[in-house]
C-alpha cells in the first residue's frame, strides 16, 4: 500500500515522495488513517518500526487544516502535546516534526522542551505559544509551574514510547499532567511492549481507543556471544575494530565511569572515541550524536541512555561491552543496528561472571546463541557453578516496579 492510500494531504505526500518514502511501514499503515479519523490509539510496535511519523504526519495535517491566524490571533494555542521518556528522543521528534512541517502552506511553531539545560531559552521560546510541543514530563510541569504554557487547550495528545515513560519513574509527574488536559482530546499511545502499567495507563487515559498490534519487519541482525576474560574485553574490542575495519561502532555499558574509561582507552589507542551518558551536558551530547551520525567519530561508548529513540542510519555494528541489566534492554540495545532493511552485527563480550546472566537473556528473549572466542583473547576463567544471575532484572520487584503499582492503584481507586 502507498502513502498515496493514506488520505494524506499533496504537501505531506509530497515532502514524503522527496525523501524516497513510498510506502508506510506497518504501524503507519494501520495508525495514520485511524489517527486522521480523529480515534483514539493504542499502538504496538517494536523500535525502529516507524512510529513517529505514525503520529506526526496526522498532527501535521490536522493544523494544516485549522484557520489558526483567524481563531487564536496573535497568541497560539498548543494543538498537540507529545511526551518522551528522554530528551534524545524528543528531539528526534521535534526534528521530524519541523522538517515535515515545512512544507505546508502555514508555518507551524514546534517547541521542543526537555531537562538538564537552562529553563530560560525553553521559556522565552514558548512566548508567542507554539502549535506543537515536544516535551519530557519533569521539565513540561517545570514550564506550566512558571506559566510558560498551558496545556488546557490540546486537541491530540501523544504518549510516545510509553512504557519508559513508566520504566523512567514518570508516573507520578503524568498524574499531575493528566488533571491539567481537557477532557475532550484524541489520546494516541506508542510503546515497543503493553505490559499491565502501560495497559491500566492507556484505561484511564483513552476512550475504545483503535487497538493496533504490528511487528516490524524482522531486522537481519547477525547476533555473536563472544567469551573473553573481563580484564581484556577492551583489548578485544581495539582488535576487532581495527581488524574488521567498521567505521562507526555503539558500544554498550554499564556505568558513567566505565563509558569514561573505555572510551579514553580507545582515544588513547588512535580509535576516535567518545562517551555518552545521562551526566554529560545537553550540549556535549548533541554535539557527540551529530558527530556519531555524521561518521566524524568512529566508536560512541554509552550507557543505556541511548539504548531507545536513537535512529542512527546505517550503523553496521552494535557491541555489549557490559550487559544490560534488564533482558528486553537487550533486544532495544541490538536495535539500533539492522534498521531499515539493512543488515546490522551485535556481539555481546561474555566473561566467567556473567555467562548466567546471558543465559538468562537467551531465555527471556527466546534465543540461544554459540559461545565464540577470538584467536589469542580465548578465557582463562570458567563459570563457577551455581554463579549468580549478574544482576539480571529478576522476578523481585524493584523499587521503580513498586512505585509504578501504586501509581496504577491510585489510578483504580479514582
Amino acid at each position: 500500500m502507498p502513502f498515496t492510500n493514506l488520505g494524506l494531504a499533496p504537501a505531506l505526500l509530497n515532502a514524503l515522495a522527496e525523501r524516497e518514502f513510498t510506502a508506510p511501514t506497518a504501524i503507519q499503515a494501520a495508525a495514520i488513517p485511524a489517527a486522521l479519523r480523529g480515534e483514539d490509539i493504542l499502538g504496538s510496535a517494536p523500535t525502529g518500526s516507524g512510529k513517529s511519523l505514525a503520529f506526526a504526519l496526522p498532527i501535521l495535517q490536522q493544523l494544516a487544516g485549522l484557520k489558526r491566524k483567524s481563531i487564536y490571533g496573535a497568541a497560539r494555542r498548543t494543538h498537540a502535546l507529545i511526551l518522551a521518556p528522554t530528551r534524545e528522543l524528543a528531539i528526534q521528534t521535534g526534528e521530524v516534526l519541523k522538517e515535515f512541517s515545512a512544507h505546508l502552506a502555514e508555518p507551524v511553531k514546534v517547541v521542543v522542551a526537555f531537562g538538564g539545560v537552562s529553563l530560560n531559552p525553553q521559556m522565552m521560546a514558548l512566548r508567542g505559544g507554539a502549535d506543537i510541543v515536544v516535551a519530557t514530563p519533569g521539565r513540561l510541569l517545570d514550564l506550566i509551574d512558571h506559566n510558560a504554557l498551558s496545556i488546557s487547550t490540546i486537541a491530540t495528545l501523544v504518549l510516545d514510547e510509553a512504557d519508559r515513560l513508566l520504566d523512567a519513574g514518570f508516573a507520578d509527574e503524568l498524574q499531575r499532567l493528566l488533571a491539567l488536559l481537557p477532557a475532550q482530546r484524541q489520546t494516541l499511545l506508542f510503546s515497543a511492549t503493553l505490559p499491565p502499567a502501560v495497559e491500566a495507563l492507556a484505561d484511564a487515559l483513552q476512550r475504545t481507543p483503535t487497538r493496533i498490534a504490528q511487528a516490524a519487519d524482522a531486522p537481519e541482525i547477525d547476533q555473536h556471544a563472544l567469551t573473553v576474560d573481563a580484564r581484556t574485553r577492551t583489548q578485544l574490542l581495539l582488535h576487532l575494530i581495527k581488524q574488521e575495519g567498521w567505521t562507526r561502532v555503539l558500544v554498550f555499558v554499564a556505568t558513567k565511569y566505565a563509558c569514561e574509561l573505555v572510551a579514553d582507552k580507545l582515544a588513547r589507542r588512535g580509535i576516535h572515541a567518545a562517551p555518552l551518558h545521562g551526566e554529560l551536558s545537553q550540549g556535549t551530547r548533541s554535539e557527540t550524536l551529530a558527530a556519531f551520525k555524521a561518521g566524524h567519530l568512529h566508536v560512541l561508548v554509552a550507557t543505556d541512555v541511548a539504548a531507545r529513540g536513537l535512529d542512527i542510519a546505517r550503523l553496521p555494528v552494535v557491541i555489549n561491552y557490559d550487559l544490560p541489566r534488564a533482558a528486553a534492554d537487550y533486544a532495544h540495545r541490538i536495535g539500533r543496528t539492522g534498521r531499515a532493511g539493512e543488515p546490522g552485527l551485535a556481539i555481546s563480550f561474555i566473561s566467567a561472571d556473567t555467562e548466567a546472566h546471558f543465559r538468562l537473556i537467551e531465555k527471556r528473549m527466546g534465543i540461544q546463541l554459540e559461545r565464540e572466542y577470538i584467536d589469542g583473547f580465548e578465557p582463562t576463567e570458567h563459570p563457577q557453578p551455581g554463579a549468580a544471575t549478574g544482576g539480571v532484572k529478576g522476578k523481585r520487584k524493584s523499587k521503580k516496579d513498586k512505585l509504578r503499582e501504586a501509581a496504577a492503584a491510585a489510578r483504580d481507586v479514582a
